[in-house]
């Protein structure tokens, strides 16, 4: 491939990204958050229960950021610290999905319209391209996070 279009593309690839920060940031404010705290609500949503070390696993965080985040979180009613039944030692955080969704939907609806009408404006074999590149641009960021953790 042309290096003129590789560079092209790096840069159009950079400059989504530093747009995406702007845009969570912005929503994290309008939120009540600090910095990318809503994104973590999503490993809650996505992956539904789990412990604050299963937590930190998925974000890479450290247990003591954890922690705050968890106390940030409980602050709003967004989750809630349970035992576990079968070790009462283990703590297990409880998301509150209607919750979160009352407070983070209202925030995204407006980019999740446009980007669905974007979306719906690309010809099937456009689409399949698209999802090709993301799928394969992921892959190769949890290959590089998992990397960059283990040195």
């Amino acid at each position: 491939m042309d290096k003129e279009v590789l560079q092209r593309i790096r840069r159009l690839s950079q400059q989504y990204a530093y747009t995406s920060i702007q845009m969570h940031e912005a929503v994290a404010r309008k939120a009540g958050f600090s910095g990318t705290d809503h994104k973590y609500l999503g490993f809650f949503l996505k992956e539904g229960s789990m412990t604050a070390g299963e937590l930190s696993n998925l974000t890479g965080l450290t247990t003591g950021a954890v922690t705050g985040l968890i106390d940030r979180f409980e602050k709003k009613k967004l989750v809630k610290r349970k035992f576990s039944k079968d070790d009462r030692r283990k703590v297990i955080i409880e998301p509150n999905t209607k919750n979160i969704m009352d407070l983070m939907a209202p925030l995204y609806k407006e980019f999740r319209n446009k980007s669905e009408e974007l979306i719906a404006s690309f010809a099937e074999k456009e689409v399949e391209i698209l999802e090709n590149y993301f799928l394969k641009a992921i892959d190769i960021m949890n290959e590089t996070t998992t990397g960059l953790n283990s040195k």
